[in-house]
């Protein structure tokens, strides 16, 4: 895969749409790409967060353990972005992100993703903006839980 390639995957994910294609490119080359086969653990609930990864092909459920084993909380597929809660928040990871299906991703450093988050500000805000739904998502599930 060619740099050029990884680029134009980047332009492909509405999170860095609006990024110029040098910073793009910076990315791309600060990166790994990296495949998971199906049901390969991206990384587990308690390990450190060390990076972040975004979904370029294929699925990834992001699961806890519950009383009755693991609860689904979500299942992501292509452009989304998984593991950067642990990077914000400065701690180890709070769910369990195993392929679905064989998946290919992004393998986007720790100190890379802090570095675009602070140079580009649009990208901070979506990247916000998506924990933001996340959590309704996840208050929406406990309370329809709660509720049955």
């Amino acid at each position: 895969m060619t740099l050029d390639t990884e680029v134009s995957s980047l332009r492909q994910v509405p999170l860095f749409r609006g990024v110029e294609p040098a910073r793009l490119k910076l990315l791309a080359f600060t990166s790994e790409r990296v495949h998971f086969e199906a049901e390969q653990p991206f990384f587990a609930r308690g390990d450190a967060a060390d990076a972040a990864y975004l979904i370029l092909e294929g699925a990834a459920a992001v699961t806890i353990d519950g009383p009755a084993g693991p609860f689904r909380l979500a299942l992501l597929g292509a452009n989304a972005l998984v593991g950067e809660m642990g990077i914000l928040a400065d701690q180890p990871r709070s769910a369990t992100v195993t392929a679905e299906v064989a998946t290919t991703a992004l393998r986007i450093d720790r100190a890379v993703f802090l570095e675009l988050l602070a140079q580009f500000p649009p990208i901070a805000i979506a990247v916000m903006r998506e924990l933001a739904l996340r959590l309704e998502q996840t208050n929406q599930q406990l309370a329809a839980q709660r509720r049955d």
